[in-house]
Formats: structure tokens, sequence, C-alpha cells
């Protein structure tokens, strides 16, 4: 009877483990928002003065990567990086400037969930640097682009509750909180208006890092300056309250785009698909929002790096936070991939998520993180643009950026005692050692990544390079063009 009962058991065991093997791969769905700071939900600043009720709830069933960075805080680069697994220096895509990757040395994340079999699926702002009319160059068999929110979301909806012969790869990539830079030029918005803000003791506070920070980098100074200077970007003379005001408009968007994800969350239970669907939300970048004085991205602070990240495992009931640091770049595409039961190529650098997904016990990870960036998106009245690049590496306690120009190119921010980011200590000799060691740090991190422009910026001991600035007439004629509305509109 013993022996009989030992068989039947491992029968049983041998029977679970084939039906383990041959469950049907998990369906994905990808959502992304755009310009959303990594702690704009109530669920991680409270809900006086946000609610998000759709991200609240994939939260509170998901991972929460507390600590998730953008490979570069702007659209396209970030895009490209998210959608290929390849950082930005790599794919060469390192502003907003229209261009076309090769789709066999970039490889998209809808090429290879397509070739495994899957059915993909696309829905949104696109940004993607392939021919859109061109299923074989970028992997989605439907590709709508060009919707706002609200059709993206239907859309997204319908094709969720249709027939499935095969798992599938759904993205639906949100314009909002976007918004917010329409707003801040006094613009229409494209997905409707939010409304008028309140009396100004129902606003939200004003950052309390609005200023800009002590001994700061003479290369932001330059790109703030000329960023303020324009009379088309008019939050140079914003005042606190008006930021506030701004704010409260940010937070709107924000509730208006988590409504269509809500959309999205709800037709995914109600097909009955939710137990076996991996969800990820993230943003392509953050919003300033006031933080030192600016208003969109591009730059190494906090809200503009830093992004909500939520990985929902299929059939996960369980909320957590995760404090490891991540790169939605090179990371998001692994973890899918490993979801799927699918081989990483060698070419992807990123680590999948899955083990952190799930609360397992991983090998030792990660220590820091690196963003890049490519500052040639500010605009200058006269037409002359101040650009320059620049690396980020974060670590536990510091920040550290480098710049290609200017005459004091470094910042250390200590992020322990000076979360806001208000005092850089790069040039105070009690903390040299710990810019060496920073400095050093990320010269071995371009070196084992490739990044050339790592070594370009830290040799000769990060001496002063005079200020690339830039004669660009169609920027100055778009520059002159805002102004000229926002000129009219005042006179209204």
């Amino acid at each position: 009877m013993k022996l009989l009962s030992l068989l039947s058991k491992a029968c049983l065991a041998f029977l679970a483990l084939l039906s383990a093997s041959a469950a049907a791969p998990p369906n994905i769905v990808f959502i992304m928002t755009d310009q959303h700071s990594a702690d704009a939900l109530s669920c991680r600043m409270g809900d006086r003065y946000l609610k998000t009720p759709a991200l609240d709830r994939l939260a509170a069933r998901g991972t929460f990567f507390s600590r998730a960075y953008t490979p570069n805080p702007l659209c396209m680069p970030a895009r490209n990086s998210i959608f290929t697994g390849r950082y930005p220096h790599e794919t060469g895509v390192t502003d907003n400037t229209k261009t076309t990757l090769n789709a066999r040395d970039f490889v998209t994340m809808g090429t290879y969930f397509l070739q495994a079999g899957y059915q993909t699926a696309y829905f949104g702002k696109w940004h993607l640097a392939y021919n859109e009319g061109a299923t074989k160059t970028h992997g989605f068999e439907t590709l709508e682009t060009g919707h706002i929110d609200a059709e993206n979301a239907a859309l997204a909806t319908k094709f969720l509750g249709g027939k499935h012969n095969k798992p599938f790869l759904l993205v639906v990539s949100f314009l909002n909180p976007h918004n917010v830079c329409e707003l801040a030029r006094d613009q229409s918005l494209n997905n409707g208006p939010i409304g008028k803000p309140p009396s100004a003791e129902k606003l939200p506070p004003a950052p309390a890092n609005l200023a800009p920070p002590q001994n700061e980098p003479d290369t932001m100074a330059r790109i703030r300056a000329g960023y303020h200077a324009n009379p088309a970007f008019p939050v140079g003379n914003f005042s606190p309250e008006r930021w506030q005001a701004l704010r409260w408009g940010y937070y709107r968007l924000i509730e208006k785009v988590d409504a269509e994800i809500g959309k999205v969350l709800d037709a995914l239970k109600a097909a009955g698909l939710e137990e076996n669907t991996l969800i990820v939300f993230t943003a392509d970048h953050g919003e300033c929002a006031g933080a030192h004085g600016f208003n969109q991205k591009t730059v190494f602070y906090e809200e503009s790096a830093r992004v909500p990240f939520i990985v929902s495992a299929p059939g996960q009931r369980v909320g957590r936070v995760s404090e490891k640091f991540t790169n939605t770049g090179t990371d998001i595409l692994p973890t899918m991939l490993d979801f799927a039961s699918l081989a990483k190529p060698a070419k992807l650098s990123g680590a999948s998520l899955r083990s952190l997904a799930l609360g397992q016990p991983v090998a030792p990870w990660r220590d820091d993180v690196v963003v890049q960036n490519n500052m040639s998106q500010t605009f200058a009245v006269d037409g002359n643009v101040p650009t320059t690049e620049g690396r980020m590496l974060r670590t536990d306690r510091y920040k550290y950026c480098v710049y290609v120009h200017g005459q004091n190119r470094e910042s250390l921010v200590d992020l322990e005692k000076d979360p806001g980011e208000m005092t850089n200590l790069a040039r105070d000799p009690a903390h040299r050692d710990t810019l060496l060691a920073m400095r050093e740090r990320l010269r071995k991190w371009g070196a084992a990544n490739g990044d050339s422009l790592v070594v370009e910026m830290l040799a000769d001991d990060v001496k002063p390079r005079e200020f690339a600035v830039v004669k660009t007439p169609k920027n100055a004629a778009r520059s002159e063009g805002l102004a000229k509305q926002k000129k009219a509109k005042d006179h209204e």
C-alpha cells in the first residue's frame, strides 16, 4: 500500500509538472503614459491632490519599482530604447530628430513576439524610428496611431473583447499627461479640457525645490536661461502660484489618462483574460512641473528622469514595492521575454525582473543605474540654441552627472540628505573622494557598455570646455511662431 501511495504521488507530481510545462504562454498588455513622474500616483503621494484608482489597483496587485529610471528623459530616445532593449547610445536615437532604424540590427518588441507566435497589436502614440506602414519593420500586425487617448482605450477594449486563438502582445500608448506642455503655454489640449483651477487654498503646493540648485553646473544654468528667455515658453516668469496652478492641471491630466487605463483593465477582466496576462505599466519619462524652475523633461533631475513602473505577473494578487535599480529601456523587454519563456538575445544587456516581480530571491543585483540625455530641444528666440549631452549615474546615496560642455561640467548630490537636489557638491573638497569614485564607476560602466561619450566626457580630469551653441533656423522659426501665438492670445 505504501509503495502504491508513493507511486501515486509521483504520478501526480509528474502530471502537474507536465501540465505546467504545457501551460499556454501568458498574454502581455504593455501600457505607457507620456511625461508621467514616478510618484504622481495617489498610491504614492496620497489622494489629497491626485486620485488614480486604476493605477492604484494595478500597484495593489503588482510590483512597483520605486527606483525605475528612463534610459533618456525624452520621448523618442526613451521609446526606441524600451522597444528594442538597447541603450540610446546604441540605437543612435538621442533626441527627437526624425530617423529610421535598421529593423535587422534593432529588432523591436513586436517582432520578437510575432516571431514567437504571438498576435501583436499597438494602439496610440508611436514616436518609434520605424516605418509605420510595414509590419516587417516593427512586428505589429495591428497598428493604429494618431488617436486621442479615449479612442486608444476604445480600440484596446475592442481588441481584448475579440477572439484570441493564440497569446497576444497588446501595447496601449497613451499621450497624457503630455498635455502639460500645452497647458504651460495656454494652448488647447487635444485630449480635452480640464476646467479652471480652483481657489488658491485648494491648489497643491509649489515644489519645495522650485529654485535652481546651489553651485549648479553652468551647463544647466545655460540650458535654463535659453529656455526661459523664449517668450513662447513663459515659465521663466511663473510665480509660485502659477506653478501651483500648473501642478493642479498636471494632476488632472494624470487623472484623465488613469480613467482610460481603467477601461483597459476592466476590459481585460471582463474578457476573462486577467489570470493569464502579464501587465506592464510605465512612462517614457517624467515631468519637472516646476522643479528647479523647469517644466517638461530632458534634464536629469529626479522629477524628469525617474518614472512609474509596475509589473503585475499573471495571477498576482499581492502588491509589493521593490527598491532595486531598474532601467526601463533595457529591462522591460528581457522581462517580457522571460515571462513568455523566450530566450534573451545576446545583444540585450538588460536584466529580467521576473523574479523580483514574483517576490523571489535574486542573485546580486546592480547597485547603480545610468541615464543619458541630449539637451537639444531648448529653443532660443534668436535661433541660438545651447546644446549639450550628458550622463547620469545614480547609486543608493549619490547622483553624479557630467556634461560634454561647460566650465563646471559636473554635479554631485547626496540624495540621502538632499532629496530635492538643491546643492551641488562636485566642487566641495570634502566630497572629492566620492566624486572621483563616481567618475570611476561611470567610466567602468561606459567601457562595459561601449559608450564612447563617457570616455570623452571624463577625459583630462573633466576640464572646462566651451559651451556649444548652434544656429537652427527651424527652431528659431518655431519659437517666433509660438511667441506670436502667445502674444495674440494675451490680447484676446
